[in-house]
């Protein structure tokens, strides 16, 4: 779908995107992550066509992105942008035919939507006379009236109480199951595992990680697992093929969290733990999107 090639954007003598290159996939969720400052906004605008790279190309299904691409491509910014004095109603028609709709398209589908999200009487009502998660709600259906085949969101759960949060989520990935394409920006790691087949991480204005969130959690695993048995209380000792991280002793069994030892696999564990031990419970535990970003985030900032 988008095909992002050496990217170098500049301002005065800051450097927003230093030869960055991404590959987003056709029919996926991409989460496009990074600290505050990392360059994410700046590529989201050069793919809106709102700014313009110094060097490098980007390619939409195949073509140099061009301004007939713009109706393709839906675009909820982090900083909303509808009109506080307008009606919503009257605004939403007017976004819909700026993407190209006839004005009887335009009304069925804003009507489609207000039922759906069951905001019908907001049809006269201005935006300054709604909260921030209704606001929220009426910029998602003006992002998505004209059904885009890219869908680009930036921080598209700020402002909602989880239960409007978890009704958008399932409109995304309802637009994901009809075909879109999207471009999901937060800062919300446990979105991203839920959400996202794939992301890329930019510190500082380069790509310091990508590709599919499965791998790369496969990626940092680093051999640590929770351990529940029954039994002895002290275990390790130096011909143990692990260490013991913490140990917590409850009433009818014991927690312990250890990390394997290099050469060591967890059947090593097992084959030293059972003749001594009844265990109940062996569980690995990978390192969530969360632990990954700033682990990478902080291993960038030391180069």
């Amino acid at each position: 779908m988008l095909s992002i090639r050496n990217i170098v954007k500049q301002y005065a003598s800051q450097k927003a995107l230093n030869d960055v290159s991404i590959e987003i996939e056709k029919g996926k969720v991409f989460g496009l992550l990074g600290p505050n400052g990392a360059g994410k906004t700046s590529l989201i605008r050069i793919i809106n066509q709102i700014t313009a790279p110094d060097s490098g190309e980007i390619f939409f299904n195949g073509e140099k992105l061009n301004q007939s691409h713009i109706e393709r491509i839906g675009y909820l910014p982090e900083e909303r942008g509808l009109y506080k004095k307008m009606e919503i109603g009257e605004q939403i028609l007017y976004f819909a035919r700026l993407k190209g709709l006839s004005m009887p398209e335009a009304r069925r589908r804003t009507k489609y939507w207000f039922e759906k999200l069951e905001i019908q009487g907001w049809w006269n009502k201005k935006i300054e006379e709604l909260s921030k998660g209704m606001q929220q709600k009426a910029q998602f259906v003006a992002t998505v009236m004209h059904e885009p085949e890219l869908l680009i969101l930036d921080e598209p759960f700020t402002g909602f109480d989880p239960v409007n949060a978890e009704i958008i989520k399932n409109e995304i990935l309802e637009l994901n199951k009809k075909g879109a394409t999207i471009i999901f920006s937060t800062h919300r790691m446990e979105s991203v595992e839920e959400l996202c087949d794939s992301i890329a991480l930019l510190d500082r204005s380069r790509k310091i990680l990508d590709g599919k969130v499965k791998d790369i959690r496969n990626t940092y695993r680093n051999g640590t697992y929770i351990l529940e048995y029954e039994g002895a209380k002290q275990l390790a000792n130096d011909n143990a093929p692990f260490t013991v991280l913490s140990e917590t002793n409850l009433d009818s069994h014991t927690q312990m969290t250890l990390r394997i030892n290099a050469g060591s696999k967890v059947n090593d564990v097992l084959q030293y733990m059972l003749p001594r031990v009844a265990i109940n419970k062996v569980e690995e535990i990978i390192p969530t999107m969360n632990e990954i970003f700033i682990q990478a985030v902080s291993k960038s900032a030391k180069l």
